[in-house]
């Protein structure tokens, strides 16, 4: 036998959409990693970029599990002396651009490198539920249904 390896020009792209209402924030980022990096599919080659155009609606509706919302601190830097800035996952979540907790979420699930960068350009996420991709009639997952811990229970 022969080890498959799949071609770029051989590579057919779908596009799925999830919808993040209500689901625990790092069980969909990895969902969505995954399938970003195509290790879903038979013909996953780990240097071709095979997986998935994936849209994601309501990220600002995602969840947090614990206190995380509250506790949860992101870091940056301006590149100045001193210049080291935080943000609580709960600010951010309700400030003006909440899709950027799922999308740090997802790119710190995915392996550094050039290939990564361009899996993740595949990646498309709103805070409402409105999104600008019906003309390519993504297949909607209904990812909550999937197992009873991807949404919280009271």
């Amino acid at each position: 036998m022969k080890t498959f390896s799949q071609k770029p020009a051989e590579v057919e792209k779908n596009w799925v959409l999830f919808d993040a209402k209500d689901v625990v924030l790092g069980r969909l980022a990895s969902e969505i990693a995954f399938r970003l990096r195509g290790k879903h599919l038979p013909t996953f080659t780990p240097h071709v970029d095979c997986g998935d155009n994936i849209v994601v609606i309501n990220a600002e509706k995602v969840l947090l599990t614990g206190k995380k919302r509250q506790d949860k601190v992101y870091y940056r830097h301006t590149n100045h002396p001193g210049g080291l800035k935080q943000a609580i996952a709960g600010e951010i979540l309700d400030g003006k651009f909440p899709e950027r907790v799922l999308e740090k979420a997802v790119t710190r699930m995915m392996p550094g490198g050039p290939l990564s960068r361009k899996q993740l350009k595949n990646l498309y996420i709103y805070a409402g539920s409105e999104h600008r991709h019906e003309a390519q009639k993504p297949v909607a997952i209904d990812f909550a249904a999937a197992n009873v811990k991807n949404t919280l229970r009271d």
